[in-house]
């Protein structure tokens, strides 16, 4: 199969680099740019991964898959985020010290240049891991090659990618956390499991969030939720956040990173 015009840019950049050690955290964009680095490119790969609680346990096992079925070269870490008062805090910036250990501990493992995941639809939003990510000479080869979500989609369907495909965004855990509430892996467990149970409700493709507020947690759904299941899906949500302690604040459509307080 050619090559597409994206698919050849990318390519092109990443041969720029004899070694390359990509932060894969299990989502579309550096699943994709790791597959395409090992299957397409002359660099020289490495994949390192985060094993931590404000990572989904589905994106840890979709990495332990790639790997094994496409004989990926891992590392895996532990970044150490929650060892630091910064990040636990939960400023505004807290991603700026989420990736800043993350790179940090990339680089004790490797000496091979850094690259991330980060696309061109990126750089128009609140990015704070951006800083730590220039302060650390980290390179973003869908950037330097023009590529967006969308042509990063349309790669994973031209190698036959379903499930990356198909996989909607999932940023970290922690940003599920309302500003200026702590971070702490309890909490991020709960996310998670009350993420699990909403996906049960819906299609595959839907945008689920479980927000942590000063109200309560809320669940937010998106525009493939079926409306039918709504109700469904709160009073399911409600006796879940009574068993463990927790107040409901009811279910409400997405809003993409309606977390951030400024």
């Amino acid at each position: 199969m050619k090559a597409s015009a994206n698919e050849a840019g990318l390519v092109s950049v990443l041969n720029r680099y004899n070694e390359i050690a990509i932060a894969v955290s299990g989502g579309v964009d550096s699943m994709v740019l790791a597959y395409v680095a090992h299957r397409f490119s002359c660099t020289k790969a490495v994949m390192l991964h985060a094993i931590s609680p404000a990572v989904p346990q589905a994106a840890t096992a979709r990495v332990r898959r790639y790997a094994d079925s496409e004989d990926w070269n891992v590392v895996w870490l532990d970044a150490g985020e929650f060892d630091d008062p910064n990040y636990r805090a939960n400023p505004i910036n807290r991603c700026y010290y989420c990736k800043s250990n993350l790179y940090d501990r990339i680089r004790d493992a490797t000496s091979f240049q850094i690259a991330s995941g980060t696309n061109t639809d990126d750089l128009g939003d609140f990015r704070p891991g951006l800083k730590a990510a220039s302060e650390r000479a980290v390179v973003h080869p869908y950037v330097e090659a023009g590529l967006g979500k969308a042509a990063i989609y349309s790669l994973a369907e031209r190698h036959g990618l379903t499930d990356l495909a198909e996989l909607p965004a999932q940023p970290c855990l922690a940003s599920r956390v309302e500003t200026g509430i702590a971070i702490n892996p309890d909490d991020l467990t709960f996310i998670e499991m009350m993420e699990d149970r909403a996906a049960s409700f819906a299609p595959v493709t839907a945008d689920i969030r479980c927000r942590t507020t000063a109200t309560g947690v809320v669940i937010e759904v998106g525009t493939t939720f079926p409306r039918s299941q709504r109700d469904f899906l709160a009073e399911d949500a409600a006796k879940l956040c009574a068993a463990h302690g927790r107040t409901f604040a009811g279910v409400r459509d997405y809003r993409r990173g309606s977390a951030f307080l400024r």
